[in-house]
């Protein structure tokens, strides 16, 4: 023949049977095994015999059986030989997919009665739809896009399971005994919500279920997305709290996976636009996926997926999220333990920075951040600095672009403490009039880095603004580029730069003479950018301290180039002390 068709083998077949209106003629129960009773519209005694001997087998067996009495019949010409053809397993099985026939409940996706009711097709509207909504990152909007032209069926939300929420309905009983699904029996509003499984429609008693001239209550439940789908309208307080809803509905943003985009994001749209006319929230965050070493999908039934305790319980909670934070939206991630580590350092150098920082006016002090104290070059360059670092992250998270606020606020943090700490403690510490403007810089700035870090490693943030502040952390204000731009007096934030590479090589000059940075130059001359020279010398005196020079610190000037030792002579270093025995 030209073509063949039979209901159902595969999807193809479902078409044509649906287009061409054929009648159905299923053999296959749900036990997967042929129909035990032989169908009436077999009419040929030889075919009625034939199904006979195929009746409750396996479609395996029943193909067998069939080929075995062609063969007995003379009506095979040749031999049978084995084929294959594409077909669709289930996932975690293998058995190919054999379509039954049953009765499923359907959210209709579009088609000729929507158009008719609404005057416009759902699937361009659900487009229109999704041309509202703000995708982070944006190419993940081609998914939806994709996905709602690709539809070629309803969307079928009943599944039959013990547990989930019942589809809301019940059915009369003919006289006779048999089910009228036909003749459905809704519930009144203020009914909702029940359970047709052991509640009873109005006008009926509990002794006329599944009786004739009674009801049945319908025994199906709901697929998982036809509820979750719901979720923004349910934690808004729709039919609840309505006050709460106006307020919220529609809500900011989704945050999800990229693989159920197709899932919960289309379904929550179908639902808002079927429900309201609009788009359950304005932006969707799309994360993508946690790969394994072998960078393949984690996921439970490939078995491969991690545990989160036995991390947690080995690098800490701040650590594991800081790892969760450094991947990048619509971007698939490698599990990487060296990454929680790094986070762990992170949140230990938060405590340890701050305890240091916050008690250089002594101990018992109180934590002063009036910028109206800092009036030292060096002090006015890191606040203008961190007003640029607060700018960076504060137009990233506006973008949803999360990691590349931690990346600006991480790197300026360690130059906080490599650099400027390091440069700044011996002023901090000493009697000179200068002290106090060192103190209150280190004192906002951690103020200010904790509030950067918070949404990050929120436990070790936390506990440094319980030592200086009362209540939390997470719920204080975002910091302000505009108040540290004023404290900082206009001051460059190179200075920093130059600062660091100054303090870098002095200090590196006494690691390479294996004695203590304590030691102290005798005298020390730096070759300095040409351009750089108005710079390093607003930091002269901080350097003078902190590198421990005894006699001068010299520049040479260079036109070009990071700051580098051009001759220094170092102090003898102090004799150590006997151990008294």
């Amino acid at each position: 023949g030209i073509a063949m068709c039979c209901t159902f083998g595969d999807l193809t077949d479902v078409q044509w049977w649906r287009e061409l209106q054929l009648p159905t003629r299923s053999v296959l129960g749900k036990d997967g095994r042929i129909l035990r009773d032989t169908p009436d519209w077999i009419t040929d005694p030889a075919g009625r015999t034939m199904y006979e001997q195929m009746a409750g087998k396996t479609a395996f067996s029943a193909r067998k059986a069939l080929v075995e009495a062609l063969q007995e019949s003379g009506e095979m010409h040749g031999q049978a030989t084995p084929t294959q053809r594409m077909t669709n397993f289930f996932e975690k099985g293998d058995k190919p997919l054999e379509i039954v026939t049953s009765r499923q409940w359907y959210i209709r996706n579009g088609g000729r009665p929507y158009e008719e009711a609404n005057g416009k097709d759902l699937r361009d509207n659900l487009i229109a739809a999704g041309n509202e909504l703000s995708f982070h990152p944006d190419f993940m909007h081609v998914r939806y896009d994709n996905w709602v032209n690709g539809l070629n069926t309803d969307w079928l939300v009943s599944r039959q399971r013990f547990f989930g929420v019942p589809i809301p309905v019940w059915y009369r009983v003919s006289d006779t005994g048999e089910v009228r699904y036909d003749s459905v029996i809704a519930p009144e509003f203020e009914q909702l919500p029940i359970d047709p499984s052991s509640d009873v429609p109005s006008g009926f008693t509990e002794d006329q279920r599944d009786q004739p001239g009674g009801f049945s209550g319908e025994i199906d439940i709901m697929d998982t997305w036809a509820t979750s789908s719901l979720s923004p309208q349910i934690v808004s307080g729709w039919l609840n709290d309505d006050d709460l809803f106006q307020r919220v509905y529609p809500m900011d943003l989704r945050p999800q996976g990229q693989d159920i985009i197709r899932t919960w994001l289309f379904s929550s749209m179908v639902r808002a636009h079927l429900e309201f006319g609009q788009i359950p929230w304005k932006r969707a965050a799309i994360s993508g996926w946690i790969l394994d070493p072998d960078h393949k999908k984690m996921s439970k039934s490939k078995g491969n997926v991690v545990t989160p305790m036995h991390l947690l319980e080995k690098h800490g909670s701040d650590a594991v999220r800081y790892w969760a934070t450094s991947a990048r939206l619509g971007v698939d991630a490698a599990f990487d333990e060296q990454q929680m580590k790094i986070g762990r350092r992170l949140a230990m150098k938060v405590l340890n920075a701050s305890k240091f920082a916050l008690s250089m006016a002594g101990e018992g002090a109180a934590v002063d951040l009036d910028p109206a104290s800092v009036t030292e070059p060096v002090d006015h360059a890191l606040l203008t600095g961190l007003a640029d670092v607060v700018d960076g992250a504060t137009k990233a998270f506006d973008a949803y672009d999360h990691t590349r606020a931690l990346e600006l606020t991480e790197t300026y943090f360690w130059t906080f403490c490599d650099d400027y700490l390091e440069l700044v403690k011996d002023r901090a510490y000493s009697a000179d009039p200068a002290a106090k403007s060192a103190q209150v810089t280190l004192n906002i700035a951690v103020d200010t880095f904790l509030r950067l870090l918070a949404p990050f490693i929120p436990f070790a943030t936390e506990d440094v603004w319980s030592w200086y502040r009362t209540g939390s952390v997470h719920l204080a204000a975002w910091p302000q580029a505009a108040p540290l731009r004023a404290a900082g007096a206009g001051a460059d934030p190179e200075l920093i730069r130059v600062a660091g590479e100054a303090l870098t090589v002095l200090r590196k000059a006494k690691s390479e003479n294996k004695v203590s940075q304590r030691t102290s130059y005798a005298w020390v001359n730096l070759a300095v950018a040409t351009a750089d020279r108005g710079l390093f010398d607003l930091v002269h005196a901080d350097l003078v301290k902190a590198a421990h020079v005894r006699g001068d610190l010299s520049v040479s000037d260079e036109s070009d180039g990071a700051v580098s030792i051009a001759s220094y002579e170092l102090d003898p270093p102090e004799p150590k002390k006997p151990r008294n025995k």
